[in-house]
């Protein structure tokens, strides 16, 4: 049966044991927490920027730092996962990043500020690759497509955390802002994290009786096609996770250099295109059981590419914020599916190599963006977005017909 193209039926004795559920709960929160803290430092990037007295260009390359620390740690991830398990790296993760959000603010060049970022960003690379590869696991126990709704979480905490950025943006300081995100993030984690602490990963038989995850004979292991269709699904995560990327650190920018903005106005774009791939994401799961993976696909990355063009050169703020939403419905469900995929066909490798591409996209955009930025404007770097977009939904239609075995 097509890899993208449909589910699989799945019958209603799908187990729900109480410890199933507590697990489900707790890997929301984290994805929650991820997005809140992470949107909490981008709605501020304006305000390090002149602080850090940046260049376009300049603030593009502090910002790489972010991208090399989650590249190098996501390459590393998926072993810690395999050796020490997924929950207690994702745990050590969410401390790590709790802490590490405090730290732009501190910095007063952009040598400095890339410093910092190369912290952040390993400890949130580290976060993202542990606790996707923990969603993979009890996706598969509970035989349902419910990826999407732990991306949601993800999302509905990007917006509240924009939100309040926009809210606290003119009156409270960069540094009492995000260091309120570090002791957010360190009571989350100490009071989630036991849950995580105390349950092993679970473990779903696969279509032929074995435990997923357990290493096949070497027969039954297509080693190279397998690597073939993980990079497939990495390279359509990374091309809408560049998008993601792009909004998360330039759409307050745009909005408030090139059409003259408020600040609290231009904050809030980002929480259009967050709350409209929550409710994309929230909607997911039925979304993925009726109109299977490549039209969600398709039609998510077309749509992403309609709204970023409308997002990237409308001439108002109001049809601006209009694109960011259509942007966030398009996109929302595509990165989910590429990343669940991924850890379907090699356990936490395959969530780590997929995410490494897709992570990456999100985190490498940023700086490209910037220096197209200043090679022409950053309107026109923007609807590179939109080349991505259209780029995914491409390689989803092509893709229709792979298979997983």
């Amino acid at each position: 049966m097509p890899t993208l193209n449909k589910l699989r039926a799945v019958k209603d004795d799908s187990p729900r044991t109480p410890s199933l559920t507590r697990l489900r709960i707790a890997l929301t929160i984290f994805f929650a927490l991820d997005g809140f803290i992470f949107a909490g430092w981008v709605v501020r990037i304006p305000a390090v920027k002149e602080q850090t007295g940046a260049s376009a260009s300049t603030l593009g390359l502090a910002l790489l730092g972010v991208s090399a620390g989650a590249v190098i740690t996501m390459m590393l991830t998926g072993r810690l996962c395999r050796r020490f398990g997924s929950h207690p790296v994702t745990v050590v993760s969410g401390v790590l990043l709790a802490l590490s959000v405090a730290l732009p603010p501190l910095t007063h060049s952009a040598l400095t500020l890339g410093l910092v970022l190369l912290v952040f960003g390993a400890a949130y690379g580290g976060i993202n690759v542990a606790m996707n590869s923990a969603a993979v696991d009890l996706v598969a126990t509970l035989r349902r497509p419910v990826m999407p709704s732990f991306h949601a979480a993800f999302s509905l905490g990007g917006m509240l955390g924009a939100g309040l950025g926009g809210l606290v943006a003119g009156h409270v300081s960069p540094t009492r802002h995000l260091l309120a995100l570090t002791v957010i993030g360190l009571l989350v984690t100490a009071a989630v994290g036991p849950t995580l602490l105390r349950h092993d990963a679970p473990t779903a038989p696969d279509d032929r009786g074995r435990i997923r995850n357990e290493p096949a004979p070497a027969s039954e292991r297509p080693a190279g096609r397998v690597r073939g269709l993980v990079l497939v699904f990495g390279l359509i995560a990374l091309c809408t996770a560049y998008g993601e990327g792009a909004l998360a650190d330039w759409g307050a920018l745009h909005l408030e250099e090139d059409l003259h903005a408020h600040p609290g106005v231009a904050a809030a774009g980002y929480s259009c295109f967050a709350l409209a791939m929550t409710i994309g994401r929230i909607s997911g799961t039925t979304l993925l059981e009726r109109l299977g993976r490549t039209r969600t696909l398709v039609f998510g990355g077309a749509t992403g590419a309609a709204g970023m063009l409308l997002g990237s050169l409308a001439p108002s703020v109001w049809l601006a914020l209009l694109g960011f939403a259509v942007t966030g419905l398009g996109l929302a469900n595509i990165f989910p599916v590429a990343v669940e995929r991924a850890g379907a066909l090699a356990g936490p490798t395959g969530v780590a190599a997929a995410s490494t591409l897709g992570y990456g996209g999100m985190l490498l955009g940023p700086p490209m963006i910037g220096f197209m930025a200043d090679w022409f404007s950053l309107p026109a770097a923007l609807t590179s977005v939109a080349a991505l977009a259209g780029v995914a939904a491409l390689i989803g239609f092509a893709t229709r017909r792979a298979a997983v075995s």
